[in-house]
């Protein structure tokens, strides 16, 4: 169940990726906690309009910014128009992300330049131009990555997935360390397997009834429920957890 108060009511927050999936479900907990939401989208328009009007339906006003967060002057810019007409900002959520799968023999060198351009370039981008405006939050500044149970456990096919997925968590605990004494967090959200376009794409029946035996739980989990760990991390109950990764995989990897 999403957390509903106005622990976050002032709040302006970012969340790359928020048209769909576990970003949308991201941009609808924060709005349920009153944040105002920045809703990012690269070519999804119509369905970032679509996560807008949910926000709106939880409780807060949202809005929408197509940007790829790969395109380091464009996120740039594009943070700092944020900033400037939303009067702050105070969360940054970097979800977006893509998998382009496969055995490592046959990847295309294309693809692993795509994956390191969304997944960590991205991240990069992002923070960079985001950090001098959480920095002016102080104690209200958050910035929460969406990294992967396969960047700490690894996983057969995706060998460019789960190398930008570990260098986020090393981003994560470095970047804690630079901005605590100014009173900002750090953390990341490791999903487990999560009923996604993007899983659903790349898991087959086979490989599903394969996962659901290591899952403890026995199930694949939801958008909300990885949306519930980064609301609490963006509240005030979680002001003394930095550099942390917060695991929600039910059990696949303890």
């Amino acid at each position: 169940m999403a957390i509903r108060d106005q622990a976050l009511a002032g709040s302006v927050a970012l969340v790359t990726g928020g048209s769909r999936g576990i970003g949308r479900a991201v941009c609808v907990a924060l709005a349920s906690r009153g944040a105002r939401v920045v809703v990012n989208y690269r070519a999804q328009e119509a369905a970032a309009k679509e996560t807008a009007a949910l926000c709106a339906a939880a409780g807060a006003e949202a809005v929408i910014s197509g940007f790829d967060v790969a395109d380091r002057a464009a996120a740039a810019a594009a943070i700092d128009q944020i900033a400037s007409s939303e009067g702050g900002l105070h969360i940054l959520v970097n979800n977006a992300g893509i998998a382009l799968n496969g055995l490592l023999l046959r990847y295309k060198d294309d693809d692993w330049d795509r994956t390191m351009a969304v997944n960590l370039d991205g991240v990069y981008a992002c923070t960079k131009a985001a950090l001098k405006h959480v920095l002016k939050a102080k104690e209200r500044g958050r910035i929460i990555h969406l990294t992967s149970v396969v960047g700490e456990m690894g996983n057969t096919g995706q060998v460019a997935y789960g190398a930008t997925k570990a260098a986020v968590i090393g981003f994560t605990k470095s970047l804690a360390r630079e901005v605590a004494s100014r009173g900002v967090t750090v953390n990341a959200v490791a999903p487990g397997y999560i009923e996604t376009d993007m899983t659903a794409e790349h898991l087959t029946d086979a490989a599903r009834a394969g996962l659901m035996a290591r899952i403890p739980f026995g199930r694949v989990g939801t958008p909300e429920e990885v949306a519930g760990a980064v609301a609490f991390l963006a509240g005030p109950e979680a002001a003394y957890i930095t550099g942390d990764v917060m695991r929600v995989n039910g059990g696949l990897l303890m």
